[in-house]
């Protein structure tokens, strides 16, 4: 699928495997294998943005995955993020949706939604927004028919 189906169709929270159709270089070839990385892999989609005008273009709509955490003794020192815009090349597929009753945390910041957490029920998120300390995240269950949002900016510590 395209990335412009993957905007239209993917919810957030939903893991997502983008690929350029080429075959995997063997691993002593380090740097064709690098490269080969970086338009093969997977993340969890945690960020749509729509088209932003420019005085002199206009941006298109992306897409933002969360790739991965680079952490020591428990603390995350690099965050992994890609961001793929709607004209991408790339082939995308969804390759795992949230499942009904998982809670997203989200934060909205510039007039986009972002995904923070997904978790397993409403009392671990809630825990996690206390430990990790947003103010302004609310909650979403996963599934809910008219996108229910349980509690607000109260619910952080």
């Amino acid at each position: 699928m395209s990335a412009i189906t993957i905007l239209d169709t993917a919810p957030l929270g939903a893991l997502i495997r983008y690929t350029d159709n080429s075959p995997k270089p063997p691993a002593r070839f380090t740097k064709k294998l690098a490269a080969w990385e970086r338009s093969n892999g997977i993340g969890r989609l945690v960020k749509k943005e729509p088209p932003r005008p420019y005085p002199t273009w206009i941006a298109p709509a992306s897409f933002t995955l969360h790739e991965g955490n680079f952490s020591s003794d428990g603390v995350i020192l690099v965050t992994i993020m890609r961001t793929h815009s709607a004209d991408s090349a790339l082939t995308f597929e969804v390759a795992e949706e949230p499942q009904p009753g998982q809670v997203r945390v989200l934060l909205d910041f510039g007039g986009c939604t972002e995904l923070l957490h997904l978790a397993e029920s409403v009392t671990a998120a809630e825990l996690w927004i206390a430990k990790e300390g947003y103010r302004n995240a609310r909650l979403e269950i996963v599934g809910s028919e008219d996108g229910d949002r349980a509690g607000g900016a109260e619910l952080a510590a």
